[in-house]
């Protein structure tokens, strides 16, 4: 499935998430297809931007990896134990980006989001453990945003500079 369809399925069910699990489970899933993203723009988007999608899929990682969804589905913050239907992780489905620009700006929306709403768990919890898990969340989305902006800067540099290319070459006509 293409990496736009997928942020739009994550960003629909993030909005649709009022329990704290189930916001965290989204937080969770943002965190994966971040980091499939990113290895997908490794192994087929343009050269020069490798080196930053690499980043993106190591810090997509890192960002699942705080966020604890085994020990919150074991009984945490809303005391429902057990995965939720659809806990596979969403970024399995990923085959391709076919436009890593649109994909990157739909994650960017899709990481603010998420972060927004986990800023509402941590403000609503009285648990000390789900609270600091929430500010863990905060900050991995925050440092993936960071990362999705960056290869966007790389992105529009790149596509003004063809653009300065093809403009110089039409101008020194044909040889």
């Amino acid at each position: 499935m293409d990496a736009v369809r997928l942020i739009g399925q994550s960003r629909h069910a993030l909005a649709r998430s009022r329990a704290a699990r189930d916001i965290l489970a989204e937080a969770w899933q943002a965190q994966a297809l971040t980091q499939a993203i990113g290895g997908q723009l490794v192994l087929t988007g343009p050269a020069e931007l490798r080196g930053e999608a690499r980043g993106l899929s190591e810090t997509g990682g890192r960002g699942c990896g705080v966020l604890d969804i085994p020990a919150l589905w074991a009984g945490g913050a809303d005391d429902v134990g057990g995965p939720p239907p659809d806990a596979r992780p969403r970024a399995a489905q990923l085959s391709q980006v076919a436009d890593a620009r649109a994909a990157l700006i739909g994650l960017g929306a899709l990481l603010g989001e998420v972060g927004i709403a986990l800023v509402g768990v941590a403000c609503a919890t009285d648990e000390e453990a789900l609270y600091w898990q929430c500010i863990e969340g905060i900050d991995a989305a925050d440092e993936s945003s960071d990362r999705v902006r960056g290869i966007l800067r790389r992105l529009t540099v790149r596509e003004q500079d063809r653009q300065r290319s093809a403009a110089r070459d039409s101008a020194a006509g044909p040889s």
